[in-house]
């Protein structure tokens, strides 16, 4: 069983691209977040992948994947939620537990949340800058790019290269702030004591923390830290879980400049970002907290249901193999899965066979539902 790590606050910048105060730097961020003006063209922000009405994931859930600006170009990943990611570590390898922690994105390219904030803007298939030099000039053009001189100084936005990295720290800041990470779902106010569970609820929290049933909490830790840090619902390590190809995936349509292997495309996670076979098909784990309200679900968005999703924990390896890539509905009803996208470094030990009844499944997921901030008595 991985172990299961503390929640840790990813480093900011130093020096003189570190904002001061805080507060300020963050309502900078929000404002460069929201900012629809900074795409190339005009018309795509951090916010279109990440709304915050749908707990910072695509609001488009036709496709599994977000659109860039340009409309006929698709990333290859499902946009994960940008919620409580400011407490993944900076990605590195525990020597001790020997597996990689942390980071952004998928695949843990991105060490920090600043790291993180930059590549949207210079990816081809999100924001399309050609380069940092055109983001920090629509910076320059913005209502409030007065702003920047009060959070960093004089000068802030003058030269390209440290006014691109105050950029990337006021994003940070905004992320780092407390509209993602509220900590305000119902499992909240139940450890708080100001909630109470229905039976059917209390059921799935025991079968998810049971490691001879669910075993969710192995890699989605939901107890209090050591110190009473309210629970994040991930170890932010990798995983592959044997996630089938997502033959819906617009990403294969893409042109050869952006996708020269087109359906042959593999993704290997991990494995490709730090170059070792050993990782290939792993991907982060990422946090369970709103998980009901950001479908699709895994990184090529396969799932469509919460259901479907934790149904494929508990009977992967118990199914019969789909002769070919289905969609997750077409597969249900064959009762059968896919192939793995990934055969190699599977996770055997802890999901794929858990042996639970419908009625176990349908608990979990009704214990997963009271994770979604926002609740109110």
């Amino acid at each position: 069983m991985k172990m299961l790590i503390p929640a840790l606050v990813a480093a900011g910048l130093a020096g003189a691209v570190h904002a001061q105060p805080d507060g300020d730097a963050a309502a900078l961020g929000r404002l460069l977040f929201f900012d629809a003006t900074l795409s190339e063209p005009a018309g795509q922000s951090c916010a279109s992948c990440h709304d915050a009405a749908r707990a910072f994931t695509d609001s488009d859930t036709s496709r599994p994947t977000s659109k860039g600006v340009d409309p006929r170009r698709f990333g290859n990943r499902n946009s994960p939620t940008a919620m409580y990611m400011a407490f993944s570590p900076a990605f590195h390898f525990d020597e001790k537990e020997q597996h990689y922690v942390g980071g952004q994105f998928w695949d843990g390219r991105a060490a920090t949340l600043e790291e993180q904030a930059k590549a949207p803007f210079l990816d081809p298939l999100e924001m399309a800058n050609p380069d940092k030099r055109s983001v920090v000039e629509k910076a320059r053009r913005a209502a409030y790019a007065g702003m920047f001189e009060k959070v960093y100084g004089k000068d802030a936005l003058k030269d390209v290269d440290p006014a691109f990295e105050r950029i990337a720290a006021a994003l940070a800041a905004y992320e780092r702030g407390p509209e993602l990470q509220p900590f305000s779902s119902k499992y909240d106010a139940w450890l708080a004591g100001k909630a109470k569970l229905t039976r059917q609820e209390q059921r799935g929290l025991k079968l998810y923390e049971d490691e001879k049933k669910g075993n969710c909490a192995a890699c989605h830790p939901s107890q209090r830290g050591p110190k009473g840090e309210p629970p994040l619902f991930t170890d932010f390590t990798y995983d592959n879980l044997g996630v089938p190809r997502n033959p819906a995936n617009p990403f294969y349509g893409q042109d050869k400049a952006h996708n020269p292997d087109g359906m042959r495309f593999v993704d290997r996670g991990l494995g490709a970002a730090v170059k070792q076979p050993a990782e290939d098909g792993k991907f982060k784990v990422p946090t369970l907290r709103n998980i009901a309200r950001t479908a699709p679900y895994m990184h090529n968005g396969y799932f469509r249901t919460l259901r479907g999703a934790v149904a494929f924990y508990n009977d992967r390896d118990v199914r019969k193999r789909c002769p070919q890539d289905l969609p997750e509905a077409e597969a249900n009803r064959r009762k059968c899965w896919p192939a793995p996208e990934v055969a190699a470094n599977v996770n055997k030990d802890e999901l794929g066979r858990l042996g639970l009844s419908e009625r176990e499944v349908d608990d979990i997921v009704a214990f997963l539902r009271v994770l979604d901030d926002g609740y109110l008595k």
